[in-house]
């Protein structure tokens, strides 16, 4: 990780947009942890990887999400500019309009059971975007979009980690059952990161989705990770029923959510709340949403 301030954001605006040299900058409340954004005055906003392992989510945020956008119900953050990596800040960044709104994780009115409807209905229209040239699933993408089995290494790392901590056998049953199915059709477009930070709203409705960074083409299993993640059982239901795939895409979800929450609680990805993964664990084991 790089520090990115916003006098490195100002020098960056004046050395290559001279034309909003004068806009003050400021960094969001919330920051991501792949990406630091800054607000350029009231219309703009700048995105920059905090890490090289993440330029290729912003250089195919620029290339994807002008043909997305025309397809979806929502908006999504549209591109205003690239720009190029300097002496100071070493890789390339992006210029957006502003979407406002507050994020799911921040807002206390979110009317849960209709994010839950709307959140899969959002999705099932991504599905159906014509997939042209998009990137499918790989390394840019983190391996989502792909099959669940390429984290097993990490999967079995973690159980033997927290051997003692979790129930294990319970934990290995869910994965093992992830693994018995793959996506049967032509690939289509998933997001990749659906959660409470990438999701807007207004008036504590779903109103604009954001950080495509992990998006492309196939298997629209690990978009979700929130049935367990956020959703309450009766809200499960209503998303299950919105999103319209079939059970064994389920499944391999549910194989997603517990490899998140199991390589985060054993400390082999990004720093989150021990309580919160613990949660999230104990949905996972204890509702399969679909059967």
């Amino acid at each position: 990780m790089i520090e990115i301030t916003a006098g490195v954001v100002h020098a960056l605006i004046r050395e290559q947009f001279p034309e909003w040299s004068d806009l003050p900058i400021q960094p969001v409340a919330r920051q991501g942890w792949d990406n630091r954004t800054f607000r350029l005055g009231d219309e703009l906003a700048v995105r920059l990887p905090s890490a090289e392992g993440y330029v290729a989510g912003i250089e195919k945020e620029d290339g994807c999400l002008p043909i997305l956008a025309g397809y979806l119900p929502l908006p999504v953050p549209s591109p205003v500019a690239t720009g190029r990596p300097t002496a100071d800040y070493p890789f390339p960044w992006s210029v957006r309009r502003w979407i406002p709104g507050r994020t799911v994780e921040s807002a206390a009115d979110v009317d849960r059971r209709r994010l839950a409807r709307d959140l899969g209905a959002f999705l099932a229209a991504l599905r159906q975007v014509p997939v042209g040239s998009g990137p499918v699933g790989g390394p840019h993408s983190f391996f989502r979009g792909c099959h669940p089995s390429v984290y097993g290494h990490q999967v079995q790392a973690a159980l033997d980690m927290l051997a003692g901590v979790v129930d294990v056998a319970a934990c290995q049953a869910v994965w093992a059952d992830a693994l018995t199915s793959a996506w049967p059709a032509a690939p289509v477009w998933f997001h990749g990161d659906i959660a409470t930070g990438n999701l807007l709203t207004t008036d504590g409705v779903l109103s604009a989705v954001i950080d495509f960074g992990t998006c492309g083409l196939g298997d629209p299993a690990c978009d979700l990770v929130m049935a367990w993640t956020y959703f309450a059982d009766d809200e499960r239901k209503v998303f299950h029923e919105a999103i319209g795939l079939p059970d064994d895409t389920w499944r391999r979800a549910r194989g997603w959510a517990l490899w998140k929450a199991l390589v985060t609680m054993a400390g082999l990805s990004s720093p989150a709340s021990a309580d919160f993964q613990n949660q999230v664990l104990a949905r996972v084991l204890a509702d399969p949403v679909a059967h």
